[in-house]
């Protein structure tokens, strides 16, 4: 996917937001978390804005690696981009948290998610049980279940 956009810059063809979100996607489940950051980098420094879907892609690849500090910089990212963090958004950083037992702060994620006026999905929940379970904080992880 890099080596493609590089190809498409080369044949004089601009990158679109499309393109760029499809290799952070790509990056994503390559796990390869920095080349997903580095590309929305690109992104900000070009006349392209990020959007929703790129940077949910990016947080997906922090999630998948554990990357936690890095996935609330993007939710923080998206703020200051005004761009509207979704309740895939808060999961993806709720679950970066979960694999790192960050449990207090997955469970910040989710009353922030109320603040925000979004309604937790499943998804989201279940990310915070399991990160209370990990941390063992049993209390909190029944709470979550009840309030479910």
């Amino acid at each position: 996917a890099l080596a493609l956009l590089a190809t498409m810059q080369r044949a004089i063809l601009e990158p679109n937001i499309i393109s760029y979100s499809a290799a952070i996607s790509t990056c994503e489940k390559g796990t390869a978390w920095q080349s997903a950051l580095a590309l929305l980098a690109v992104m900000s420094e070009t006349v392209l804005e990020p959007c929703a879907i790129s940077y949910n892609a990016a947080l997906s690849s922090c999630e998948k690696c554990a990357e936690w500090q890095r996935a609330l910089a993007l939710l923080a990212a998206m703020d200051q981009a005004v761009v509207a963090p979704s309740v895939i958004s808060y999961s993806a950083a709720i679950s970066a948290c979960e694999k790192a037992v960050e449990w207090q702060i997955a469970l910040s994620l989710l009353a922030a998610m109320g603040w925000a006026a979004l309604q937790p999905s499943v998804v989201s929940y279940n990310a915070t049980i399991s990160a209370c379970d990990k941390g063992a904080e049993w209390q909190g992880a029944l709470a979550l279940l009840i309030a479910m």
